[in-house]
């Protein structure tokens, strides 16, 4: 990998990390630049648009993890309701291995950004819209009518959402392994049998 390439891609990893950790507003871009390790004209070099660029790159590119780990678990479960219940395991792993310092690697952005931001909220939508894209895939191959898969997909997203959320601050794994182990028992109790 070239070393300008580098540097971009060591700004953006820098800048997901702190976003998640610290939120977007209190990261500044000495910040990012000291954690990346990247010169200081790398940065405007490569985000002439400053931190709002640098924070829609850094969401696409975190939701693009997210989306690679959710097509991964499609590709091991043999339903939506498994594929859940094995994304609220990882999750929990996730989140005890970061000691509750991290949710979401976009929500906090997202938050603190939009509506003000445009650029940084269009690349939120387009971020959820493709988690639940792969869980509709799903649902529809288990025979959800796609009215519904697409209401329980964004479902999903909203319960893992919101179980990150509460586990981070009671700082326990119960919420979302409950969440999900919850919800994916009440799509099973929903879906049309085989």
């Amino acid at each position: 990998m070239a070393a300008a390439a580098k540097h971009r891609n060591s700004i953006i990893a820098s800048a997901i990390r702190l976003f998640r950790q610290r939120g977007y507003a209190a990261t500044g871009l000495n910040d990012i630049l000291k954690h990346s390790g990247a010169p200081k004209g790398s940065l405007y070099h490569y985000f002439p648009g400053g931190k709002e660029q640098l924070g829609e790159e850094a969401v696409a590119v975190a939701a693009e993890v997210v989306t690679q780990t959710l097509t991964d678990l499609r590709s091991q479960h043999a339903c939506a309701p498994d594929m859940l219940r094995g994304y609220g395991q990882l999750l929990a792993g996730w989140v005890t291995q970061a000691g509750f310092a991290e949710g979401c690697p976009i929500a906090t952005t997202l938050l603190e950004t939009t509506p003000q931001s445009p650029p940084l909220a269009l690349a939120g939508q387009q971020a959820f819209a493709r988690w639940c894209e792969v869980f509709v895939l799903q649902l529809r191959d288990d025979g959800v009518a796609a009215e519904r898969a697409q209401r329980w997909a964004q479902l999903m997203i909203c319960t893992v959402e919101g179980a990150l959320l509460l586990s981070r601050v009671q700082a326990s794994v119960l919420p979302i392994t409950q969440a999900c182990d919850d919800l994916a028992a009440l799509i099973e109790s929903a879906a049309p049998a085989p």
